[in-house]
């Protein structure tokens, strides 16, 4: 466990996560999950984290983990294809994660997750978070759609907006 790692999560205001991500970046955020639902069947979750705290820091819970307990928690998994996807930022590690269900990852895997994530970090460090977000939002829509195509009507299985912790 690093020092620098909990001083940077305790130190991890709500304030700068507010900053970052605004409700008016939110509805945005909201609309483009909605518009790419509308080209496929999968289901895509947008969730924030400011810092981690408690047990989940002193135990020294990577980014990825952390996203597989929020992926589990808020039941992602629990689509009728197993074509959810979860983006996770967690803004104290600068650490984008997409956790993908077993019907799109079997077809996607590791390498086309990372590649996303990848490309939204870079908009990121750039503090330009709307357009890496927007960007991976799309990102992942367009590989749900060449896998999952949207036929007839279908439902929306989860939410579409954004989840701040």
């Amino acid at each position: 466990m690093s020092i620098a790692r909990i001083t940077r999560h305790l130190l991890q205001h709500h304030w700068r996560r507010r900053r970052n991500f605004p409700p008016v970046l939110l509805a945005k955020i909201e609309q483009a999950i909605n518009a790419g639902e509308a080209t496929h069947s999968g289901q895509i979750r947008f969730v924030v984290e400011g810092a981690l705290d408690g047990a989940p820091l002193f135990r020294n819970q990577s980014a990825r983990e952390r996203a597989l307990d929020v992926f589990s928690h808020l039941r992602i998994w629990d689509t009728a294809n197993n074509n959810g996807v979860l983006i996770y930022l967690l803004l104290a590690d600068r650490d984008v994660e997409i956790v993908a269900d077993r019907g799109i990852d079997a077809k996607v895997g590791a390498e086309g997750w990372e590649k996303i994530c990848k490309e939204m970090e870079i908009d990121f460090r750039a503090g330009d978070f709307e357009r890496g977000v927007i960007k991976g939002v799309e990102a992942v829509s367009r590989e749900l759609a060449t896998h999952f195509p949207r036929a007839g009507g279908g439902t929306n299985e989860l939410p579409d907006a954004p989840v701040v912790l």
